[in-house]
């Protein structure tokens, strides 16, 4: 799969984990010179406590456009080292 915004790849692998509909790419597959780290974080009841990085390409960004749980509780076990995308950043095969 393909995580693509602004029409450059983000992030690309065949190793995705889906939760709650959202597809979850490896870490390592994140273009990080697309990236900068956010302060932005949110909370959800059962994964923990999420962080942001806001995208950055062509002279546009898309802020907290990737997420991510660095400790993520328990039953979220399965998401570890691993990035999702909203915000306009297409998912595609």
């Amino acid at each position: 799969m393909k995580a693509i915004w602004n029409g450059t790849t983000i992030a690309q692998s065949d190793d995705i984990v889906t939760v709650e509909g959202n597809a979850y790419f490896p870490a390592a597959a994140l273009d990080r010179a697309l990236v900068r780290p956010s302060s932005h974080t949110s909370v959800c009841p059962w994964k923990g406590t999420a962080h942001y990085y806001t995208l950055t390409v062509d002279g546009r960004s898309n802020e907290n456009a990737v997420w991510y749980y660095p400790e993520p509780k328990p039953a979220a076990a399965n998401i570890t080292g691993r990035v999702a995308f909203w915000k306009g950043v297409q998912v595609v095969p």
